[in-house]
């Protein structure tokens, strides 16, 4: 290179001062050099002497003026070209900063923001070259600089001249020009490349600023080529489980195998995350951008119309409801945006998908928040028996109790198409209740209303409420909507608002329990089974306040830690709350469903260790549970016992049928992390593995911290469906001891 620095100085003396070498690589070296007419800084790269002398100074300068007609903010430009005692040169800026190579050797993984900004970027620069024909052929970190927070590409025209000027030589040797750990299969090979190539790249690119490491490895340029031939893309959420699935899917279409496969521009390949190219400069001037754009061919997840922040900086809990169309997909109405018959616009919420949003306690001393809570769940339930109406359950809106977010994301992450949005205030003795209908696709207001009532009849505020809503919905949606009288209630106020109070510490119990606070967690109880205790003698025919007794009995048993003694004593309690509150109301699908979970309970700890008794116990078990979904076939946590029980009395058909059933009827379960890896499983040991591998898949996107995450990958490695992979088993198999909890890691 000594040698080399003093030929192309000599030759360039009068224009430029070379200083240093600043670095090589697999065809030029780089020198930083002044510009003596300009007084300014410059990098001048010269080609390898062999290189320089095998593809001919007319046809590099004729390469090099394509690429000098570029002009774009993330392309790096060219100042000069030319040929120097047979060395072949080009000028181009001195960037102070560095390569993306650099920042990967420094930093490994990248911020899934910065990633994206440099992906976008790049995809930008590619969309400006592909439009005028000019094909890059050598994206790799190398060739993006990163200067003042932005990416440039560099190196335009170069491996295209290189390519063209070695064509006999590549044919002869069958290799071509290019970065392997990068290269398209087809430029691989030799055959005709088109820009399709550079997504291929880039695709690999955004792959290693994410895992820290290219998609594929290989001990020489051969066995990389054939793993980019012949495998399949390794999964980038396995690596990294905080990536979200649409920048996985985007990476797999950009790698797609066949060019014809891939996005058709790297405006396309953008469009996978949701933003148009340039959006980023946009978004961090705090300008909104938006798009009305088409969903890329082949393309899966969820697409906004417009977007604020681009999905991937929304908050986890977003990102990982987002997308919940899950089992027993969303029923498409034909419903306009402001009633009447009209058809949704790709991409539009459907205006019958309802969230009912907890309402705000607008009181000064937060005196009314059971009520506004009361409020809430009463809406849910009874809009949700209303047949044409999908309401998000209680464990779907839950998430958002209190939320910072715009309206309209959370309709995207619930999938609502119309929102129930209200606020419960005290005006002397009455009460006040704001209500707002929201458009789930704008955020905007659809309709507001209020009710307002006498304080003292806290039901008859209840009932107005849903009345009120259900005209609001129906205005919406120009179709009758019809609020059924709520079934074996009470017309007692007190009860009903005791209930209420006692919903509040059942709350609480959850809470201190995750925290393993002990003695907060029997206080709570202890709280909420008063409160219930009060209302059942306020109104001794209402069974709710009995049969929620013995739900908090049940969840004593189980979170009570694993005392033999002190779990029956639960079970004992809980099945004589149940019991009564059947004798009550026999067709209580609650009360059956606990007592069901109860008598399980028992068996799976062993209480009963006559075996001919325990066998009883578990039909009495599986009884109780099947009852409470034939009285109400939407009871989703009888049917996600089941799907636990039926591995014991039934198949694995059994097992499957019983967890969709849990999903169809409630997508937010507490448990739907472990019902899904019941379908995971039993679809495994059915060997229906294309249906395994759809529920891993919901288990990465949805639960990405599970360790059946990375578990489920693992065992579909053991499939046909599957290439066999020692090295990414053996990663799985660490991500797998990584996540799960202490008492499973052995």
């Amino acid at each position: 290179m000594a040698e080399v620095q003093e030929r192309l100085q000599a030759k360039l003396s009068d224009r430029y001062q070379i200083e240093r070498e600043l670095g090589r690589g697999g065809m030029a070296t780089v020198f930083l050099a002044k510009d003596l007419k300009h007084d300014r800084e410059v990098a001048i790269k010269v080609l390898h002497p062999d290189l320089s002398a095998t593809i001919g100074a007319d046809r590099f300068q004729r390469e090099i003026k394509l690429a000098a007609k570029l002009q774009h903010p993330h392309i790096l430009g060219l100042y000069d070209s030319g040929e120097a005692d047979g060395l072949l040169f080009y000028v181009m800026p001195f960037v102070k900063g560095e390569s993306l190579r650099d920042r990967l050797d420094r930093e490994g993984q990248l911020p899934i923001d910065d990633a994206m900004q440099i992906t976008l970027e790049v995809a930008d620069a590619l969309e400006h070259a592909h439009r005028q024909e000019i094909v890059h052929r050598d994206i790799k970190p190398e060739n993006v600089l990163l200067s003042g927070g932005h990416a440039l590409v560099a190196d335009f025209g170069i491996a295209r001249a290189v390519s063209e000027g070695t064509a006999q030589k590549l044919t002869q040797t069958g290799m071509a020009v290019g970065t392997p750990v990068y290269m398209a299969p087809e430029q691989a090979v030799g055959e005709h490349v088109d820009h399709h190539a550079d997504i291929y790249s880039l695709g690999c690119m955004l792959y290693e600023m994410l895992a820290g490491e290219p998609p594929f490895s290989g001990k020489n340029a051969q066995a990389l080529m054939a793993k980019h031939a012949m495998e399949a893309v390794p999964s980038i959420r396995i690596v990294r489980p905080t990536v979200p699935e649409e920048i996985e899917d985007a990476i797999f279409a950009a790698m797609a195998k066949v060019p014809a496969d891939r996005p058709k521009s790297a405006a396309e390949f953008a469009e996978y995350f949701g933003l148009p190219i340039g959006a980023t400069a946009a978004r961090r001037v705090g300008i909104r951008a938006t798009s009305a754009r088409r969903i890329p061919s082949g393309a899966t997840g969820l697409y906004a119309s417009s977007v604020v922040l681009p999905w991937w900086r929304r908050p986890p809990v977003l990102v990982g409801i987002a997308g919940l169309a899950v089992v027993g997909a969303l029923v498409t109405w034909q419903v306009g945006f402001r009633g009447g018959p009209g058809r949704l616009l790709p991409g539009d919420l459907d205006p019958s998908h309802v969230a009912v949003l907890y309402f705000e306690d607008l009181s000064r001393d937060s005196a009314l928040t059971y009520f506004a809570d009361g409020l809430t769940d009463a809406l849910i339930q009874r809009l949700g028996e209303v047949q044409g109406l999908q309401v998000v359950s209680k464990g779907g809106v839950e998430s958002f109790r209190g939320t910072t977010l715009g309206v309209d994301s959370v309709a995207r992450a619930l999938q609502a198409g119309t929102l129930v949005r209200g606020g419960v205030e005290r005006t002397g003795d009455r009460i006040r209740v704001n209500l707002r209908l929201v458009d789930g696709n704008s955020g905007a207001d659809f309709q507001r209303a209020s009710v307002e009532q006498s304080g003292g009849n806290l039901l008859a505020v209840r009932d107005s409420v849903a009345v009120e809503v259900a005209r609001l919905i129906r205005a919406r949606l120009g179709e009758e909507i019809t609020i059924r009288q709520q079934r074996l209630s009470t017309s007692s106020v007190e009860a009903w608002s005791l209930v209420r109070r006692a919903e509040q510490f059942r709350r609480t119990m959850e809470e201190v329990a995750a925290r393993n606070d002990t003695t907060a967690l029997g206080r709570a109880y202890r709280s909420a089974d008063s409160l219930l205790s009060l209302a059942e003698q306020q109104d001794g025919k209402w069974s709710e306040p009995t049969a929620m007794r013995g739900l908090l009995a049940y969840r004593m048993s189980r979170l009570s830690g694993r005392d033999r003694t002190v779990i029956e004593h639960w079970v004992g309690v809980g099945l004589g709350h149940a019991d009564r509150a059947l004798g009550i109301d026999p067709n209580n699908a609650d009360a059956m469903e606990t007592r069901g979970n109860l008598l399980y309970w028992s068996w799976l700890m062993g209480l009963e260790p006559d075996a001919t008794r325990a066998a009883a116990l578990l039909a009495r078990a599986r009884e109780n549970l099947e009852a409470a979904t034939r009285v109400n076939p939407l009871q989703a946590g009888a049917w996600a016992s089941l799907s636990h029980l039926y591995n014991q009395t039934g198949s694995g058909v059994d097992v499957n049928l019983a967890a969709r059933r849990a999903l169809e009827a409630d997508a937010f379960l507490e448990n739907a992390d472990q019902v899904l890896n019941r379908l995971f499983l039993s679809s495994y040991d059915l060997g229906q593995f294309p249906d395994a591998s759809h529920w891993c898949g919901e288990t990465r996107r949805r639960f990405p911290e599970s360790f059946n995450a990375p578990r489920c990958e693992l065992y579909m490695l053991t499939t046909r469906a599957r290439e066999p992979d020692p090295l990414r088993a053996w990663r799985l198999a660490d991500s797998v001891v990584a996540l799960a909890p202490a008492p499973r890691r052995e």
